[in-house]
C-alpha cells in the first residue's frame, strides 16, 4: 500500500536534509545529488557541509544548531526563499548510553532538544509553507530503539519513541491535505553515533545502503521506512510480546 504519494523523479526537487554532515544524512545526500535533487544541508559541522557544497554543483550548505529556534527560523526562510519545499528530513540525532544507575539530568535533556525538540522548530518553520503549498514531504529518522525500553537506551529510547508518535500522527492530520510524511526505522548504521558501541551489532550496515533503502521507500509512497529487515521484524515481533515475555527475553539477550 503506497501510504504517501510515490518520489521517483528528484529532477529538479527541491530537498532539505538538516543533520547531513555525516552518517545517514550525508549518504542520503550524495544519492539525492545524483538523482538530480537540488540539495540544502544543514548540520552544525560547517566544514563537512562546505566540503560537500563544493563538491556537488548546485548543493547549498546551511550551517545549523537544531536546538537554536531563531537559527531554524532563519535556515528555513532561506530555503523557502527559493520555491517550494518537496523534502525535508530530520536525521539530526544524538546518542549516549545510560542507565538509571547513572542518570545525568544534563544528558537526559540533551537528547531531548537534539533528537526531538529540533524537529518541533523545523515543523514550526516549514509547517505552513507546506501546508499553504498542499505538497511536499517531512520524513523523519527515529530509530527500533523507540519501539520499546531498552538497557542502556534510557536518554536515548524515549526520544525516538517520541519521534515514532510524531510521525504517525503528522500523518493522520497532514495527508488529507496532500503532505506525506514518513517515519524512517534503521536498525545498526555505522555513523558516528554507533561508533560508541561497546557492544556487538548485529546486522550493521553502511549509510550508503541506509540511504538505498530509504529513497526506495520514497519511491513506493512507505510510510514507515525501517531496515535491515532481516533485524527490524525481529524487533518488531519483540514489539508485540507482552512484559511477561519481554523483559526476560531483553535480560537473556543482553545479559542486563
Amino acid at each position: 500500500m503506497a501510504y504517501n504519494p510515490p518520489i521517483t523523479d528528484w529532477r529538479g526537487k527541491t530537498v532539505w536534509l538538516v543533520g547531513a554532515s555525516s552518517g545517514i544524512g550525508l549518504a542520503t545526500a550524495h544519492l539525492l545529488h545524483a538523482q538530480g535533487a537540488r540539495v540544502f544541508v544543514s548540520a552544525r559541522n560547517a566544514q563537512a557541509l562546505n566540503d560537500f557544497a563544493a563538491g556537488h554543483a548546485g548543493a547549498v550548505a546551511l550551517p545549523l544548531d537544531v536546538t537554536d529556534a531563531l537559527a531554524v527560523q532563519a535556515a528555513a526562510q532561506t530555503v523557502l526563499a527559493t520555491g517550494p519545499l518537496d523534502l525535508l528530513m530530520y536525521c539530526a540525532g544524538y546518542y549516549q548510553e545510560m542507565r538509571a544507575t547513572e542518570f545525568d539530568l544534563e544528558q537526559m535533556l540533551k537528547h531531548q532538544q537534539v533528537n526531538y525538540t529540533g524537529v518541533l522548530h523545523l515543523l514550526s518553520a516549514v509547517l505552513p509553507s507546506l501546508v499553504a503549498q498542499g505538497s511536499g514531504h517531512i520524513s523523519l529518522i527515529s530509530s527500533v530503539a523507540g519501539f520499546r525500553g531498552l538497557p542502556k537506551s534510557l536518554a536515548y529510547g524515549p526520544t525516538k519513541a517520541a519521534l515514532i508518535n510524531l510521525a504517525e500522527t503528522l500523518y493522520l492530520d497532514l495527508h488529507p491535505g496532500g503532505i506525506g510524511v514518513s517515519l524512517i526505522n534503521p536498525g545498526f548504521v555505522e555513523t558516528p553515533l554507533t561508533a560508541h558501541n561497546q557492544f556487538s551489532m548485529p546486522a550493521l550496515i553502511t549509510p550508503a545502503r541506509a540511504a538505498g533503502y530509504i529513497v526506495a521507500g520514497w519511491a513506493t509512497g512507505e510510510f514507515e521506512i525501517h531496515f535491515p529487515k532481516r533485524f527490524t521484524r525481529w524487533m518488531k515481533t519483540l514489539r508485540l510480546l507482552p512484559y511477561a515475555l519481554y523483559f526476560p527475553l531483553v535480560r537473556r539477550f543482553t545479559g542486563l
